[in-house]
């Protein structure tokens, strides 16, 4: 029922200008749906809705512009600036990193999704990733100088 529910909010905030969470929940009614304002409060948050301006001057829910592209972009620019080098021991690799910058590259490689990194602890210049065994801990290491080897 909620992913329906979902489908329908994106598709009354394409078809309709919709300006309030009461207007939201108008709709869904209207559809079928039995909705309080709860509901629609949280919808609007799963959904990462915001509010853009009409050409009228008034305010209107419209998806979130995902922007992932440009984060990944980010994360890769952090980990390329901030990085120094790396070691490994067995299945633990320790970047080392600009100081101060080894939260933010921590923070970068977790955003990778890499299923090898089972995750990272960061200092101020220096992060231990925990990798699931040593042949992907170099498996990492090749992933990381292929990235701050691309400028």
């Amino acid at each position: 029922m909620k992913t329906e529910r979902h489908a329908k909010i994106i598709e009354l905030i394409s078809r309709y200008d919709i300006v309030t969470q009461e207007e939201l929940a108008d709709h869904l009614i209207r559809e079928g749906f039995s909705v309080t304002q709860a509901t629609i409060s949280r919808d609007i948050r799963e959904l990462k809705l915001t509010k853009i301006a009409t050409s009228g001057g008034k305010q209107k829910y419209a998806l979130m512009h995902d922007g992932s592209e440009d984060m990944n972009e980010k994360y890769l620019r952090v980990l390329r600036d901030g990085f120094v080098s790396m070691d490994m021991a067995q299945n633990i690799l320790i970047v080392k990193t600009v100081s101060g910058m080894a939260m933010a590259v921590a923070a970068a490689l977790d955003k990778m999704h890499w299923h090898e990194v089972a995750g990272c602890i960061a200092g101020d210049d220096t992060i231990m990733c925990a990798i699931r065994s040593v042949d992907e801990t170099l498996q990492v290491m090749g992933k990381i100088h292929q990235i701050v080897r691309a400028d």
